[in-house]
């Protein structure tokens, strides 16, 4: 029989940090999680009260040396997960509660909570995943992007969208592609480029831009609204936004079309880094939160930076 401190190092360690806000949350859910963990983990729970807060317990577990911190809920709370543990041996495990869950989706992680605890428990595959790395601002303030980040339109709909967060609890996707209309009938269709974009070679002018991480993301479920990321990051360029253009842009997309053949839409491939000066200052956002308003973005590819729990599936791929 194995001394108490033999079974001490051989126990892992896992955070549970767990969002009650998340739509899909319940007591009795938590209850069925931390009971199916149990059996292979010394479990912590966590209840932060902030986006702060969860980005520091998360960093604090990382530096003690838990094992795997766990976002239960949805984008926003694994979203700062990832940001407390981004560049250490500590694992992100995720288990969707939330109404979107666009990382979860794009690994292959299940939707169901406890399908979604199983990838935790015994043979457990864990990838380096890449990340965009966020600066927004001089001197700039450091955000990881875990499958997007934008300046100008999709940030501006982030936030009509949280303005009204009871809307996103009961409505979901409805309630974003609400914002997003909103956002361009209301302003965007007339709007003339205010942003300069430069990947240090190319340049253009543009209302708003687009990096993603992984392959098609999207807030609408399962419809892969995007184009096919590179092994860098892949950039989206509008010059203009207009009304007209909107159902073409939409139609390519949801078909995985070529959005370049768009006149007035620009899509880079392998990037490694993009540099974005905002005159006035414009709305950045990374994973759907907002990041705040500035002059100067700097958008960086940041290969292998986070250890995830993945479907074996997925870590086969």
């Amino acid at each position: 029989m194995p001394s108490s401190e033999e079974y001490a190092r051989d126990v892992k360690r896992l955070l549970l940090v767990a969002n009650p806000a998340a739509s899909g949350f319940t007591g009795g859910l938590f209850r069925t999680i931390t009971s199916a963990l149990a059996g292979s983990y010394e479990i912590e729970p966590a209840w932060p009260v902030s986006p702060d807060e969860v980005r520091a317990v998360s960093a604090e577990a990382a530096a003690d040396g838990v094992d795997v911190v766990v976002g239960f809920g949805g984008d926003g709370v694994v979203h700062h997960v990832a940001n407390g543990i981004t560049g250490t041996d500590t694992a992100l495990g995720i288990i969707p509660a939330g109404t979107t869950n666009v990382l979860a989706r794009i690994l292959g992680i299940p939707n169901k909570p406890r399908k979604a605890a199983d990838l935790l428990i015994d043979d457990v595959h864990v990838i380096p995943a890449p990340l965009a790395r966020v600066e927004v601002g001089d001197p700039p303030s450091v955000s990881y992007a875990t499958f997007g980040t934008g300046i100008g339109y999709d940030a501006e709909v982030v936030e009509r969208s949280e303005a009204q967060p009871y809307r996103k609890y009961w409505f979901g996707s409805v309630h974003y592609a609400r914002s997003a209309v909103s956002a361009l009938v209301g302003d965007y269709r007339t709007r003339k480029p205010q942003l300069r974009v430069t990947d240090g070679e190319r340049k253009l002018d543009a209302v708003t831009v687009l990096a993603q991480v992984h392959e098609p993301y999207t807030y609408f479920g399962k419809m892969p609204l995007g184009v096919p990321a590179g092994e860098g990051l892949t950039i989206i360029v509008f010059e203009k936004l207009p009304l007209r253009r909107a159902p073409g842009i939409l139609a390519r997309a949801l078909r995985r079309g070529q959005l370049e053949k768009i006149r007035g839409v620009h899509v880079w491939r392998d990037v490694e880094q993009i540099t974005v000066e905002a005159d006035p200052e414009e709305a950045a956002q990374a994973d759907g939160e907002m990041l705040g308003r500035s002059g100067r973005v700097v958008i960086s590819s940041e290969p292998a930076a986070l250890n995830v729990v993945v479907p074996p599936e997925t870590a086969v791929d």
